[in-house]
């Protein structure tokens, strides 16, 4: 098992506030992998940018160890590298924020080439990486434009190819498109999903806007009042959430909530069980119920179902009750699980009486 690229140990962060102390992180571990797109959401002060930016020591944590690809950047209260180290270490990891934070005065090959005024290339080599840069992100025809005359999904895109100008493994995206509209954001986020098959760029997405991690990351986690309350791979957590907070967020799940409340089912009988499927790939096709009664004469009411795209795959939800005998019911399950469907037994008090 490879050690994570990003590995965040017990991270605490408090503020002072007159005579008050504030929590603004509180406890907080958590570890991402190389390739990941790691969504972090969260309300605002929910503390997601507070601790994204403890990655690189922008924001020091008050206790608690950051481990950056093997690096140890904070551990026992106190910085471990020299500043001269850190500064370095930083180069590795990219940043873009929502507002682009460009040099207005200065051409868009300007704003890339700033980047690169650290770099040992030499001047022919720092633009010739300059324009390749600007290639990558879709804007090598407006090299010469000021950010003044671009769109903001496109003066985000000079923010991305400045930020990718030191070769980093890890783009920290900070509610990059909260400033953007709808099409804007979207191609902005396909961007980054390019940029992390293409370069194995591992990427850490703060945001506030559920339908954003739905279309890039792999792996979710949400945050309330300084914590993480809910994390895992984004299916399970958009599909199975457990807070309420989560399914505030992923709001599909409202509507299920919202159906199966509708129907009485605090009086299941006997033979009925309420199960959740949820199926994938190939599967979003297949009549599975109609599977269901004619292999195994079992019968499945669907009270509930929907598609969603999740990191650009098709997932599935059905809600059913199965009828049968407890022989059959486990027949059934069994038959599902066969087929790739994944089920959960759903106790009818957990969802609605809440």
């Amino acid at each position: 098992m490879t050690n994570p690229i990003i590995d965040l140990h017990d991270i605490n962060v408090t503020f002072k506030q007159g005579k008050e102390i504030v929590h603004a992180v509180k406890d907080v571990s958590l570890e991402i992998d190389q390739g990941d797109i790691y969504g972090i959401v969260g309300y605002s002060g929910a503390g997601k940018s507070t601790l994204v930016r403890t990655i690189n020591l922008l924001q020091k944590p008050t206790a608690g160890a950051v481990t950056i690809n093997g690096d140890v950047f904070f551990k026992d209260h106190q910085q471990q590298l020299s500043n001269k180290e850190l500064q370095k270490k930083r180069r590795n990891i990219g940043m873009i924020f929502q507002h682009f934070n460009l040099l207005n005065e200065t051409s868009v090959i300007e704003n890339v080439l700033f980047a690169l005024k650290h770099s040992e290339l030499d001047d022919d080599a720092q633009e010739k990486k300059a324009y390749e840069l600007l290639e990558l992100v879709g804007l090598k025809d407006k090299a010469e434009f000021y950010p003044v005359q671009l769109s903001g999904g496109e003066q985000q895109r000079v923010s991305i190819a400045r930020a990718l100008a030191n070769d980093p493994e890890i783009l920290i995206s900070d509610e990059a498109t909260s400033a953007l509209d709808p099409q804007n954001t979207n191609q902005i986020l396909d961007l980054l999903q390019k940029l992390n098959k293409q370069l194995g760029l591992t990427v850490v997405l703060i945001t506030h806007e559920m339908d954003a991690v739905k279309r890039v990351a792999n792996k979710i986690a949400v945050m309330e009042h300084g914590q993480i309350i809910e994390r895992g791979p984004l299916q399970k957590v958009f599909l199975q959430p457990q807070q309420e907070l989560t399914r505030q967020f992923v709001g599909g799940s409202l509507a299920a909530v919202d159906t199966l409340r509708a129907f009485d089912l605090d009086h299941l009988a006997a033979d009925e069980e309420l199960l959740q499927l949820v199926y994938n790939g190939n599967n979003v096709t297949k009549s599975i119920i109609i599977e269901l009664y004619k292999q195994l004469g079992v019968e499945a009411s669907m009270l509930y179902g929907n598609i969603e795209i999740l990191g650009g795959q098709p997932v599935g939800t059905l809600f059913v009750v199965v009828k049968g005998n407890q022989d059959q019911r486990q027949s059934a399950i069994k038959f599902l699980q066969d087929n790739s469907v994944t089920v959960t037994k759903i106790d009818d008090r957990r969802i609605w009486n809440e």
